[in-house]
């Protein structure tokens, strides 16, 4: 199952990795050159290097019909590449000694500022060093569904390499409520979630709303897209700060962007689909390079030495599942973005 991501999304809507046989991947132009293992890893953020070296080894990678003999080999775009991912093994996740960062923490609940990087739960190439594994050692046999590999107490999630805050339950009734929380999406009681993105552009309105349905891109199955009869969505988005190229034009903006739903990689899309894709998003920002070449030399090194989407899950609210109290918590930009923001605003 794929690290998922973005985002607080429905439980019921993750990508097709885990439970797959197989997932078709075609070269695109921003993968030219690179090698295949790299451009593999790029389009299945959930699976490691290590994991998909494995697979080719195993000759669970093919291009037309035949296995590739490795993983070094530069790929072409237009290629097209057939990825078998075996079924995870029914384990319990082992319980792990992972530093984490606990904003708020009582009987029934945990909040836990996450670093990007970090996997919200086991999945394969990724068994542990997960946020299940550190949460299973931290709160022992108190965490909600301890027996269950793939979403331990779980009830929203965040992308892999999305940072912020995230709420995990630790017994069956809080899980139960909370889920019922998030599923419901604020529509019958309190629920914020609160994300800051810088994206490319600035938009021209200090403000607006994002209605397009979402579902997984017909052809390019790792991705999801704006799609006609897809599943509702909506992101209402504020446009907080712009910044300037080293000619003093517009290049990028910081956005804050709030659900009113919570699908797989929703802001991530919707932000591409109305011209405004996230910094860093190997898979949603095309032409990012050319972006890039506009910007001065320390904010081009901040994004490069980024290596993820500029997303942090900044603010989020819910209604206590025991006591209803409306609890809100907040997280202040990361290092790696904090670097960015204060680069892209130098303009140099």
């Amino acid at each position: 199952m794929p690290a998922p991501d973005e985002l607080n999304e429905d439980l019921d809507d993750v990508l097709p990795v885990a439970g797959a046989t197989r997932v078709d991947i075609t070269v695109g132009p921003e993968d030219e050159g690179l090698r295949l293992d790299r451009v593999l890893a790029r389009h299945l953020p959930e699976l490691s290097r290590t994991r998909l070296q494995a697979l080719i080894a195993e000759g669970r990678v093919q291009r037309a019909g035949l296995a590739v003999p490795g993983g070094s080999a530069k790929a072409v775009v237009g290629e097209s590449y057939s990825v078998e991912v075996p079924a995870p093994e029914a384990a319990e996740p082992a319980a792990q000694d992972i530093p984490l960062t606990i904003v708020h923490e009582d009987d029934h609940l945990i909040v836990i500022d996450k670093p990007a990087g970090m996997v919200v739960h086991p999945a394969p190439g990724n068994a542990d060093g997960t946020l299940v594994n550190a949460l299973l050692f931290h709160c022992g046999a108190s965490l909600s569904g301890i027996g269950g590999v793939k979403r331990p107490g779980i009830v929203h999630r965040l992308d892999k390499d999305t940072s912020g805050l995230i709420v995990v339950a630790k017994n069956d009734r809080a899980h139960k409520r909370l889920a019922a929380q998030f599923a419901d999406h604020g529509r019958t009681g309190p629920l914020e979630r609160a994300y800051l993105a810088f994206v490319w552009g600035e938009p021209d309105l200090p403000s607006g709303t994002v209605d397009a349905p979402l579902a997984r891109h017909p052809i390019a199955r790792e991705r999801i897209a704006v799609r006609t009869g897809g599943r509702f969505a909506i992101t209402h988005w504020q446009r907080l700060e712009a910044y300037a190229d080293t000619q003093g034009r517009p290049i990028a903006a910081l956005v804050e962007c709030q659900l009113e739903t919570g699908r797989t990689h929703q802001i991530r899309v919707h932000m591409a689909h109305v011209g405004h894709p996230l910094l860093g998003d190997a898979i949603y920002s095309g032409g990012q390079r050319t972006r890039a070449s506009r910007l001065g030399g320390a904010a081009r090194t901040a994004l490069e030495a980024l290596g993820r989407q500029a997303l942090h899950a900044a603010r989020l609210g819910f209604e206590h599942p025991a006591t209803g109290e409306f609890l809100l918590f907040e997280s202040a930009l990361p290092a790696d973005l904090a670097r960015l923001r204060a680069a892209l605003a130098a303009g140099d």
